[in-house]
């Protein structure tokens, strides 16, 4: 007999895995969570999106204590305190796992710190870090494993200055010089991080735009942006090579702007995750793991076993703590036999750079590629009231609408914010709103939110701030 039962039992507790497990719970069934991380919470809270919004929180304020003296008002030059900034960051993510501990007691979801691995469709064995095993009966099974930032071999030099995103998060030093591999959301963000921070940041990426899956004209003033706060950026390189030498790390690029070597103090590898479906016991189920290392999944969250779910990072792209969330509300609701699939059409993305960069539902490019016949509007924030009370004009919203139905299929912003507004256009995009539908709807004056309205005012008509020449 197993050393321990449930009905469900949550593989991992991150941003997919203890929603999974408190659902359940608060729906009657005894729920074991097994977490062998730091601390519940996943990748997400220990070591991604919330210590990193807590760095780029302190970019922000030091980015706008030199941005001041445009307004008349200068500070004097600050001083930063590396270990009282890494007690702050620290503390938030310390204080937030306390509260899914806190949580777990009062839901009754049993936290059980081990590494799970499956051996059977119905059985796991749990391995503690005393040494001490034990295993586990369950009915079902939510897999919520998550995923690890990528590490290709010819980075993987084995020296502690080439870090992943865990690493740079450590914040161990300001180094003078840093290299950024990958021009996506995490290159970025941890890249102005630094670059705030005092070093001299150089990006490095791959394709011929930043931000691969953003539309251009989104991209644009960020990028703008960003070339008045990194040291460099260069688009369509490869880095070939890397290596150690006690001057710093010596990058071979191939670029036609970029230095055929540069040498730099760290180097950051950003160039994307891969899933945690491996060493979990999964090939003594049913499951299908296919050869991208994902968990094969229906739109009900089931695996090719009958026991086991899958949600989050591990079960597909793409790869967000919000998406992760959704899903495992659907597969509780699913296990339960109740009606439920993930049918979402507007997952945002939010790119917490400076501006922040969002978008949902279906992008401009996306619409070429498809032939879909649709219209764009685009609000330009110098006409925005608010954007010019901030001096953050270089902002943008736009909205895609269904040429004929005037739909909303889709929403872009770049500018202060984004991040927060796009909730606006994922309600809108799920709900199948149309162009009146916003720009008859009242938004506050003067906010940023105004934007929205006057994006979509322009399908049928002015917007009242901004005035496009029709075309003859």
């Amino acid at each position: 007999m197993a050393d321990l039962q449930a009905e469900i039992v949550v593989l991992g507790a991150g941003p997919g895995g203890y929603p999974a497990a408190f659902e359940a719970a608060d729906k009657g069934k005894k729920v074991i969570l097994v977490n062998d991380d730091v601390a519940p919470g996943g990748v997400c809270l220990n070591r991604g999106c919330i210590p990193s919004k807590a760095l780029l929180h302190v970019a922000k304020l030091l980015n706008e204590t030199q941005e001041s003296a445009e307004w008349g008002i200068t500070f004097a030059k600050p001083e930063i305190n590396l270990d009282k900034l890494r007690d702050f960051k620290n503390g938030v993510v310390t204080g937030l796992t306390g509260g899914i501990r806190a949580l777990c007691k009062a839901r009754k979801v049993e936290l059980v710190e081990a590494r799970g691995s499956f051996l059977d469709s119905q059985t796991m064995s749990l391995a503690f870090k005393d040494g001490s095993t034990k295993t586990l009966a369950f009915e079902t099974a939510i897999v919520a494993t998550g995923s690890v930032p990528a590490m290709p071999g010819i980075f993987n030099i084995g020296d502690d200055r080439v870090m992943d995103s865990t690493g740079a998060l450590e914040l161990k030093d300001i180094p003078s010089r840093l290299l950024v591999i990958g021009g996506g959301y995490i290159g970025l963000e941890m890249g102005s991080v630094y670059a705030a921070l005092g070093s001299e940041v150089t990006v490095v990426e791959m394709t011929d735009g930043l931000l691969p899956g953003a539309d251009r004209d989104l991209v644009k003033p960020l990028q703008k942006m960003l070339e008045k706060h990194l040291h460099a950026i260069f688009l369509s390189t490869k880095v070939n090579k890397l290596t150690a030498t006690a001057e710093g790390i010596v990058a071979d690029l191939e670029g036609a702007n970029a230095p055929a070597q540069a040498t730099f103090d760290r180097v950051l590898v950003s160039v994307g995750r891969r899933p945690n479906a491996g060493n979990i016991g999964l090939e003594k189920t049913k499951v299908v793991v296919n050869e991208r290392g994902f968990i094969e999944v229906n739109r009900r969250q089931q695996t090719a076993d009958p026991n086991i779910y899958a949600i989050g990072d591990v079960a597909g792209e793409p790869m967000l703590a919000h998406k992760a969330t959704r899903e495992a509300k659907v597969a509780v609701d699913v296990i339960l036999n109740e009606p439920a699939e993930f049918d979402a059409i507007a997952i945002p993305a939010v790119v917490f750079t400076d501006p922040e960069l969002a978008w949902c539902g279906l992008t401009e490019a996306e619409a070429e590629r498809d032939g879909r016949d649709v219209t764009v509007v685009r609000f330009p924030w110098a006409a925005s009231g608010r954007a010019q009370t901030l001096s953050r004009t270089e902002g943008l919203t736009k909205l895609i609408f269904d040429t004929k139905t005037e739909r909303i299929l889709g929403m872009g912003i770049v500018g202060p914010g984004a991040g927060e507004m796009i909730a606006e256009g994922v309600l809108a995009v799920e709900t199948a709103a149309v162009a009146r539908d916003i720009a008859e709807s009242i938004h506050a004056h003067p906010t940023l939110s105004e934007t929205v309205m006057e994006s979509a005012e322009g399908m049928f008509g002015q917007a009242t701030h901004y005035f496009r020449p029709k075309k003859n």
